[in-house]
């Protein structure tokens, strides 16, 4: 399936960010992460929608073709759970079965907890919840360095595209769409934008930032929840996700996925694919 074929332009607060939307039945939205766009799904999405489901996947904020502002304030995470619930309102949807991935599980997870009327399913692969103990861990610090760097202002930037990507094809180890992200992210402003997600995230407010609606407290997760770790993922550790049970007040499911690097659907979609739709079937 050519998923450009199933993109459409969907309109929030004034941008424009491009959706695949797919097949009828019950929603499944899918969430991607740094540094992907809507075509990380493309084994996933055609599988889904010929089960039986409707299948949307966004571009986010700042990666792919959506909008890409320059400032860090886009980005914090009251205005980017903005985009997705506005997205779901646009397309008339109350409820949707709820996939992510990295950063895109990292959303899920709040979206979830904050607004459980909105989830029926919540599949998380990769990163566990906020409130893990797994985060805590010397090991899983070791491994997320990379959360500091990437917060540097223009020496992260000049670093990661010196020497033709050089620091980036390392620190990437060759998984995931190498050559789509070196061309998404060479385009001007792109690598800023992607890395403002780790900025708005870990980086304090600026003095002068005026202040932003603040999101509804965020509470155990009540959506059946399904957790998937890959175990090659050379930046997350297992234990981040597997102990993410506690976060799940309902029915927590846990599994391994072997042969697979971070990015898990692109290594092992037919393992993926089989988790999710027995997942969803339940």
């Amino acid at each position: 399936m050519d998923l450009n074929l199933v993109t459409k332009s969907v309109e929030l607060a004034d941008e424009h960010f491009p959706v695949v939307d797919v097949g009828a039945g019950p929603p499944v939205l899918l969430l991607h992460g740094f540094p992907d766009s809507r075509f990380l799904w493309r084994h996933q999405v055609p599988v889904l929608a010929e089960a039986g489901y409707r299948v949307i996947a966004p571009d986010l904020r700042g990666f792919g073709d959506a909008p890409r502002p320059s400032q860090v304030r886009a980005y914090r995470r009251p205005f980017l759970v903005a985009d997705v619930l506005n997205l779901l309102d646009r397309l008339g949807l109350d409820r949707v079965h709820l996939v992510g991935h990295d950063w895109g599980a990292s959303l899920s997870w709040r979206i979830a907890g904050s607004y459980p009327d909105r989830v029926d399913r919540l599949v998380v692969l990769s990163v566990g919840a906020p409130s893990s103990p797994g985060w805590e861990t010397i090991a899983q610090r070791e491994k997320s360095w990379y959360f500091d760097f990437f917060c540097k202002t223009d020496i992260a930037e000049a670093a990661l595209a010196a020497d033709d990507w050089r620091l980036f094809r390392e620190w990437s180890r060759g998984q995931g769409d190498q050559e789509r992200y070196l061309r998404d992210l060479a385009r001007p402003g792109a690598l800023t934008a992607a890395l403002n997600w780790y900025r708005a995230a870990f980086m304090p407010l600026e003095l002068d930032e005026p202040p932003f609606p603040a999101l509804p407290a965020w509470d155990q997760v009540r959506s059946r929840t399904l957790g998937v770790w890959s175990d090659s993922d050379p930046f997350l550790l297992e234990p981040q996700i597997a102990m993410s049970a506690a976060a799940v007040d309902g029915p927590w499911r846990y599994e391994r996925v072997s042969g697979a690097g971070h990015w898990l659907m692109l290594d092992q979609p037919a393992t993926l694919n089989r988790l999710l739709l027995d997942f969803l079937r339940g």
